[in-house]
């Protein structure tokens, strides 16, 4: 062959009448026997030619002798393809003569460029139930290949061919149990990557991936064949440190990510006890990727883990987004992306329930175990939810005394509120003062809807400390009194004693805000502390008029100040304010709020307005303007509250 050009149209001819020839044999009494020794015999020449053919020629006549070779691979392939049209070549015929003849030569000619395209023939010309019932034959080849020959594309290629039978045809799942197909397919991967010593990691969990796929789509019911396939993977990487290989890290990925998508469901995948091991052998930054793609998961699925078992698994996978896994300091991170990952541990936190009061406090126990563990910057985003999660419980749980219930029931408002004030406790020394604020004022509120006085006024007390302690900025200072007024407000639960050291605290703090506008509103809204409508005994006329009027002196006192710092008053917005507070109490049959008090603020309104000190102000005179329409519209109404109103008069 040195030096010289094979006749390729000759051998493309008889390539050509092949058909024919097998079919002549069988037509003049030959055996199909016949035809297949005929075909097979070719095919084993033409590829000790073709093998052959890669050790000769200058190197001159590279591109040439390239161009040859690709030719005659072209007709060695078609013999098999001639091998798979012969009438007469069942499966029988096939596993006893074709097969192990074929393999024979794949595996003895030692050359991984034809060992590699002979593997594909096979798997692509010949019928998908040949394969599947010569599984251990075929599978049995691929060890002693070479070591370059591309193995892992061979069996995928497989695999991938013996799904789509198994999806076309479900008639024939039962044909895959009966040969054992996923038992085979496993052991013949883990010889492979036992033969192949050097085969890099990324080679080995791309098999893993290609057999996971396969037995998801053929065996979607055999969990246990899931996690070995994933246990397989956890020994390969054992011994070895975190992953740094990217293509490595990006098919661990696709092997974690193939089940949250085939089961949608995460609670079935919490139930694969190999899971978690092989996310431990994700570097850190992989394993949030990993663990936001299981919280999308279950967002995007409406799925509720619904007991503490698996809860307890849920949180060991997404732990890379609850805690450190690395000593990259939080600090490093950039905001935004914090902020993003620790707002979809939130959002998890309220896909976590259960019916069962037991269970559900289980739940939130085992949840924050977990978030108190992350640190100061988290649990400003984890606790709150949690605490939400837990007044929940509380609601369905109104009613129940928990001293009646005896303390060997786990489930009992009081025993959720204990938890919630330690909870909050640890929040509060982060420091995040006013997010604790809210938290016990919500805790408060929930208590006096469940009856529990000595409660609430606790987690008031922890509110007051706060704002006395922690809560420094003024402009905090006025949400959080307004928040404790607010809250206060709706309490139902306590009594005389109590209820009145709580408003004598909060009328006090109102008075000493920084700025006097937000000391005049914070002591008007106080008023509301005295005067409830649907609580019978909590209607203070008195005490209603005397927060008015303090607000009243208050604002004189702003407007002097600021005649005084700036040459002029300020608006008199707060007049108005004042004036429709007394409006509405006036109306709530207040008998401390005479038509004479009223008239006289408005009068005050106007003097003020008309005084040359006075900053114009267009918001302010519409404000006023349209309180005094109201006043006008009530005693042009007639009725009772026309007659109230009556009094008042030049409103206009």
């Amino acid at each position: 062959m040195k030096g010289k050009s094979v006749d390729y149209s000759y051998l493309d001819c008889v390539m050509f009448r092949l058909p024919i020839i097998s079919r002549q044999l069988c037509k003049e009494g030959d055996t199909v026997m016949d035809a297949v020794d005929f075909v097979l015999q070719n095919f084993t020449e033409m590829n000790k030619l073709w093998v052959r053919m890669q050790h000769h020629g200058p190197v001159r006549l590279k591109e040439k002798l390239e161009k040859e070779r690709s030719e005659l691979r072209d007709l060695v392939g078609k013999n098999l393809h001639v091998l798979s049209q012969i009438e007469g070549v069942d499966l029988e015929m096939y596993k006893d003569v074709v097969l192990p003849r074929v393999l024979e030569q794949v595996v003895n000619c030692k050359d991984e460029i034809a060992q590699y395209y002979l593997m594909d023939c096979i798997i692509q010309v010949f019928p998908d139930e040949y394969h599947l019932q010569t599984l251990e034959t075929l599978l049995g080849a691929c060890p002693q290949l070479q070591p370059a020959v591309d193995v892992k594309t061979v069996l995928s290629r497989l695999m991938d061919r013996l799904s789509n039978y198994a999806d076309s045809s479900p008639e024939v799942l039962p044909d895959f149990l009966q040969v054992e197909a996923f038992a085979k397919l496993s052991s013949a991967i883990g010889k492979v990557i036992d033969a192949q010593i050097d085969m890099p990691v990324v080679g080995a969990i791309s098999l893993y991936v290609s057999l996971l796929t396969f037995t998801l789509r053929v065996h979607p019911d055999r969990l246990d064949y899931v996690d070995q396939v994933l246990g397989a993977c956890v020994k390969k990487l054992s011994g070895k440190a975190k992953l740094e290989d990217s293509k490595a890290t990006k098919q661990v990925v696709a092997l974690l990510s193939a089940p949250l998508e085939k089961y949608t469901d995460i609670v079935t995948v919490l139930t694969l006890s190999n899971y978690p091991r092989v996310m431990d052998h994700l570097d850190a930054e992989t394993n949030k990727i990993m663990a936001k793609i299981i919280i999308e998961s279950i967002m995007k699925n409406d799925t509720c883990v619904s007991t503490a078992d698996k809860v307890e698994v849920l949180f060991e996978l997404i732990k890379g987004l609850i805690k450190d896994l690395d000593e990259t300091a939080t600090d490093e991170l950039d905001e935004e992306d914090f902020k993003e990952e620790q707002n979809s541990v939130a959002r998890l936190i309220h896909m976590l329930y259960n019916d069962e009061p037991e269970e559900m406090l289980k739940i939130i126990c085992t949840v924050r175990k977990h978030i108190m563990a992350g640190g100061p910057k988290r649990i400003t985003f984890t606790v709150p939810p949690l605490v939400f999660s837990a007044l929940k419980l509380v609601r369905r749980l109104q009613g129940q005394d928990g001293d009646m219930a005896g303390e060997e029931v786990p489930a009992t408002p009081k025993k959720i509120f204990q938890l919630m004030n330690e909870t909050i406790e640890a929040l509060s020394s982060v420091p995040s003062s006013e997010l604790a604020l809210r938290l016990y004022l919500q805790c408060a509120e929930a208590a006096n809807d469940c009856d529990l006085e000595p409660i609430a006024y606790e987690f008031f007390t922890q509110a007051f400390v706060l704002y006395e302690e922690e809560v420094a900025d003024s402009k905090a200072q006025v949400t959080a009194i307004h928040l404790i007024i607010g809250t206060l407000q709706k309490m139902t639960v306590f009594g005389v004693e109590n209820r009145d050291t709580l408003t004598h605290k909060a009328t006090g703090y109102s008075a000493k805000l920084l700025k006097k506008p937000d000391q005049c509103r914070a002591v008007y809204a106080c008023s509301h502390l005295f005067w409830v409508d649907d609580q019978d005994g909590i209607k203070d006329g008195e005490r209603v008029l005397l927060c008015l009027k303090r607000s009243l002196r208050i604002a004189n006192a702003a407007q002097q100040q600021a005649n005084v710092t700036r040459g002029s008053s300020g608006p008199v917005t707060l007049f108005v304010e004042i004036l429709n507070k007394y409006l509405y109490f006036f109306e709530k049959g207040n008998p401390q709020i005479t038509p004479g008090a009223i008239q006289s603020l408005i009068e005050l309104i106007k003097t003020e307005m008309q005084s040359d000190t006075t900053t114009p102000d267009s918001a302010s005179d519409a404000f006023f303007t349209s309180t005094l329409r109201y006043v006008q519209f009530q005693r042009q109404k007639g009725g009772l509250m026309g007659e109230k109103y009556n009094p008042i008069k030049e409103v206009a």
